[in-house]
């Protein structure tokens, strides 16, 4: 293809198809966009002859990504993952590379040519792993914070550091020792640059600057001084000769420390996702598929050395490193592939002729062979720990047991998914009620600490169906949610309504984005922090306005009376007292319609509910919530109505909604 337009459209096209086909076979999108750069690419005959002509675009999915990842790690984050950055990233690097010598000199009989220098440059590249496929899967799984993600995480920034100074290493392997010495030191010095720029100036001036931008109110200005900052730090990076990926990680979390971090990272996304598929295909037109026809054990023993080899290594380096037998195999099996990295050496490998260019072939289509199989390996983790772990069933059965010993004295209780500030100040709250809770968390500091402190905090993964069962989901009276990340959830909900559909859920988010998909999942109020900012902001400038406080409360209970529904009706717990206030004031309730009732087929004008004072607010039915049915709105069996009224008419409606229809006589 000559035009740059053809070029693009038919990408677009081939990318559209693959990941289509790949997500109708339920497989990963990234393997889609692998195997259509095999298929598209030159080496298979397919429609773009060069992959040149696209590789340099395709970088940038490697920078939006990284700038992704920068977004989740703070400095305070990152200077507490030292210890696995510099000690878990560097043994395996090091060992990796020492490996590789030794075995090429082992073979060095059977192989003349491959000498200790192209050991070591073959070593440095088998030692790097996927990035990009690897922090999109643990995205996408929302294990970027488990134990085992941060261990990943950790092993590629040093990985993604030791690039400069390999690439330099690799340069001068036939040069005079005291010039390599040299060169290494002038690399070093430049790494220090880029960091004193990018962390010591750059942490001072990007809160301020983003300030500056963010108060000019416009949405175009605020897209293109994103665009600037990242880009701009992956260029400080490569003028100074490093990656650069390494740049927008750095101003990722320099973005991460100001109140800017949750915007940028949704307006970021449409970059990172296409050019990240982009990358991918250009990876996968590397591939020679003839190589597999002419030479299909030596690929076969170059996928499978290599991988076994880092599983074994990192595996044992984790455990050394003092993690678990199961998370240990999981960072294995998350690092064991091929890195987008390892190809960068690899062409400097084949520029400066250390391999046999035949040889080369063989290692990039192994590579390439590995990177298909990660994300097979990274889905079926689990499963595979469970098997090879003889502690693993252990140590997760020990955790369950532990929420459950926590919990299985209260009934009643709200079930309190993340502790993080939300999920805290909510907890200290139902104790001044006297109300029981239990907290699952993930950060094994935040739990041992509050734990420490009596705070009724357990290790737990709230995403995980056993984790709520063993918090006591089945005597609960509430589950609130505090993560702000849609995905995780709504996983949480779907385990909640196959658990306990009729239990109420409260859920809560940064903005009102993503309200009607939680809503429709089976939230039963979502609380949006923006509208609570807003409403609070709003209430503290009409009293410094003079109006009186009186008034400015009716207001706000107003206004939040119009956005939450819940507050004009309330779910009633057993602990609830029975005053007589607590008669005049609205309740919701939940009412499962049986297999059986007469209110099955009917109309809610038919069943003339609203005559009895009581107000259907929404219907749940195979997992989705209607809300503010009308009154042609026919009920079937297994629906779920949500009711609003007066305790005793709610009696009525319930004692309605639940008789069962007669038989016809025959």
């Amino acid at each position: 293809m000559t035009s740059p337009l053809e070029l693009t459209l038919f990408l677009l096209l081939a990318a559209v198809v693959g990941v289509v086909i790949f997500r109708v076979l339920n497989l990963p999108p990234m393997l889609g966009y692998l195997c259509t750069g095999i298929v598209i690419g030159p080496h298979a005959g397919g429609v773009v002859n060069d992959s040149s002509s696209v590789q340099y675009l395709a970088e940038f999915g490697i920078v939006f990504l990284m700038f992704s990842i920068g977004l989740e790690f703070s400095l305070g984050h990152l200077r507490s993952m030292k210890r696995i950055v510099f000690g878990l990233g560097f043994s395996q690097v090091v060992f990796t590379i020492i490996a590789s010598v030794l075995v090429g000199i082992a073979i060095r009989a059977f192989v003349p040519s491959l000498g200790w220098q192209a050991s070591f440059a073959l070593g440095a590249a088998m030692a790097m792993s996927s990035t990009a496929i690897v922090s999109k899967m643990l995205a996408e799984r929302l294990e970027l914070e488990s134990e085992h993600g941060r261990n990943i995480i950790g092993v590629l920034l040093f990985q993604d550091l030791a690039v400069v100074p390999l690439l330099i290493i690799i340069s001068a392997l036939q040069k005079n020792p005291q010039d390599l010495v040299a060169e290494l030191g002038f690399a070093a010095l430049k790494i220090s640059v880029a960091l004193v720029l990018l962390l010591f100036v750059g942490q001072r001036l990007m809160s301020k600057w983003f300030d500056i931008v963010a108060r000019r109110r416009s949405q175009e200005l605020f897209m293109l001084n994103l665009l600037l900052v990242t880009l701009g730090a992956a260029s400080i990076t490569q003028r100074l000769g490093l990656s650069m990926a390494l740049g927008s990680f750095i101003a990722g979390m320099l973005i991460a420390e100001t109140p800017y971090r949750h915007q940028v990272e949704e307006d970021i996304k449409p970059f990172r996702d296409v050019l990240l598929g982009l990358f991918f295909i250009t990876t996968g037109m590397l591939l020679d598929p003839m190589v597999l026809v002419h030479h299909p054990i030596l690929v076969l023993l170059m996928l499978l050395g290599p991988m076994l080899f880092k599983l074994t290594l990192i595996t044992g380096l984790a455990r050394a490193f003092g993690a678990s037998s199961g998370v240990a195999i999981r960072t294995g099996l998350g690092l064991a592939q091929a890195g987008e990295f390892g190809f960068v050496l690899l062409n400097l490998i084949s520029t400066r002729a250390l391999v046999d260019p035949e040889l080369v072939q063989v290692i990039i289509a192994s590579m390439l062979l590995s990177m298909l199989a990660a994300p097979f390996l990274i889905q079926n983790a689990d499963r595979l720990v469970m098997r090879v772990s003889s502690t693993e069933w252990m140590r997760q059965s020990l955790q369950m047991t532990r929420i459950a010993t926590q919990s299985i004295k209260t009934t009643g209780h709200v079930i309190i998914c993340g502790y993080g500030r939300s999920g805290q100040n909510l907890a200290r709250m139902l104790e001044q009620e006297g109300l029981s809770y239990v907290a699952l968390d993930l950060d094994p500091d935040r739990v041992s600490a509050a734990a420490s402190a009596g705070e009724s905090v357990v290790f737990g993964d709230a995403v995980r169906r056993e984790s709520l069962v063993a918090a006591g989901i089945h005597r609960a009276a509430a589950v609130a949610i505090t993560a702000d990340s849609t995905p995780a959830s709504l996983k949480i909900l779907n385990n909640i309504h196959l658990l306990e559909p009729t239990l109420p859920v409260i859920v809560r988010t940064v903005d009102d984005s993503d309200l009607e998909k939680l809503l429709a999942a089976g939230a039963t109020e979502v609380i949006p922090e923006i509208v609570e900012g807003s409403l609070m902001l709003a209430s503290h400038t009409l009293v410094l306005m003079g109006v009186p406080m009186r008034r400015v409360v009716r207001r706000v209970e107003e206004m939040r009376d119009a956005r939450y529904s819940m507050l004009r009706g309330y779910f009633r717990g057993a602990d609830d007292s029975d005053d007589d206030m607590d008669h005049e004031q609205a309740r919701l309730q939940s009412v499962p319609i049986g297999e059986r009732a007469d209110a099955v087929g009917r109309t809610l004008g038919e069943l003339g509910l609203d005559q009895l004072g009581v107000e259907v607010t929404a219907i749940r039915r195979h997992g989705i919530r209607g809300v503010e049915p009308g009154p042609e709105t026919k009920l079937r069996a297994n629906d779920i109505a949500v009711l609003r009224g007066l305790p005793d008419s709610l009696a009525k409606a319930e004692e309605s909604l639940s008789k069962v229809r007669r038989a016809v006589p025959e």
